[in-house]
């Protein structure tokens, strides 16, 4: 028998780990490549330890909201937010919202493309000896543009200081907006939406954004699964993505009745904000949610982004993948 904190427990300690493997990740592959989304960067405020705290004049009302009262020195963000939360009142119906965020994503996603082409190299240059699993080829080179006239090799002779007073630091390493800062929230490749449609009838598609990154530079999909528990059977997936409509069949005689149903969790659709039966949605229809499949496909990472939910205000949160 198990326990149902047990259950809980389980997808919980994957994500975990699924999140701390993207970040170090990103690290490793923001030096010199992009081969996924979450070794892109782009010019946000910089982390909170490296901003001013807020001064109160000896006059100043201090019960006066602290946003009011000093701002830091990135683009007049706010030291502190004047809220931790959003908006928890519709202001206006949902006919309203898909016409205007409809109006704004053309202007949203060429703005998105134009800061992508500036800061990397996106074109097709497959590796002929390193693949993925499946085959499918990494990308090769140093993605990350330089400013005109400046080299690796004169940067590598320049001091921090003056590549700092200079501007010479690459656009490329500094951290990537969401495609729609402001409004944040999950966003899903091409080939994840198509196939959860396909399989479960659930539309992951934004009305508002789409995604941004070429599809050579994320990860093969579906991606394999090797069980440690199981390691002489290989790849488990049979090539498709793990969904509510199959995991059962896939995974049953193999996991055990405690990580059956802990995967049951994981490929189970639950509401999110931007997927849900309101009207305040980002969805055309309403919908049932998303899972956590979604985002971490097969246990591994198909380029889905958000932003994080650790860090206020909003202009300082981190794109996540």
């Amino acid at each position: 028998m198990f326990s149902a904190i047990e259950m809980i427990r389980t997808p919980l300690l994957m994500a975990s780990e699924l999140t701390k493997r993207a970040r170090t990740d990103r690290r490793i592959l923001g030096l010199c490549v992009l081969m996924t989304g979450a070794c892109v960067g782009a010019a946000l405020p910089a982390p909170r330890e490296n901003q001013p705290q807020a001064v109160v004049a000896g006059g100043a009302d201090r019960s006066a909201p602290p946003a009011t009262q000093a701002v830091s020195n990135i683009a007049g963000v706010p030291v502190r937010g004047q809220t931790s939360f959003s908006p928890t009142t519709v202001t206006e119906n949902f006919a309203t919202t898909l016409q205007r965020k409809q109006n704004e994503k053309t202007r949203t996603l060429t703005r998105q493309t134009a800061l992508l082409e500036e800061r990397y190299d996106l074109s097709d240059t497959p590796s002929k000896q390193f693949k993925m699993d499946r085959a499918k080829p990494l990308q090769e080179g140093v993605r990350v543009k330089l400013p005109a006239g400046m080299t690796w090799e004169k940067l590598s002779d320049m001091s921090p200081d003056e590549i700092r007073e200079k501007g010479m630091f690459p656009l490329g390493f500094r951290p990537l907006p969401h495609v729609d800062h402001p409004e944040g929230g999950m966003v899903f490749p091409q080939t994840h939406i198509d196939d959860v449609l396909r399989q479960v009838g659930r539309d992951l598609a934004r009305f508002d954004v789409s995604f941004d990154l070429p599809d050579r530079f994320l990860p093969e999909f579906p991606p394999a699964i090797y069980l440690t528990t199981r390691p002489e059977l290989g790849d488990v997936s049979q090539g498709k993505l793990v969904t509510l409509d199959n995991y059962y069949e896939m995974f049953n005689g193999i996991l055990n009745p405690k990580q059956l149903d802990g995967l049951r969790l994981l490929v189970s659709p639950f509401p999110q904000q931007q997927f849900n039966a309101t009207e305040d949605r980002r969805s055309m229809r309403p919908s049932l949610g998303v899972t956590c499949f979604d985002c971490h496909a097969n246990g591994h990472t198909n380029g889905a982004f958000h932003l994080v939910g650790d860090i206020r205000p909003q202009e300082f949160r981190r794109r996540l993948d």
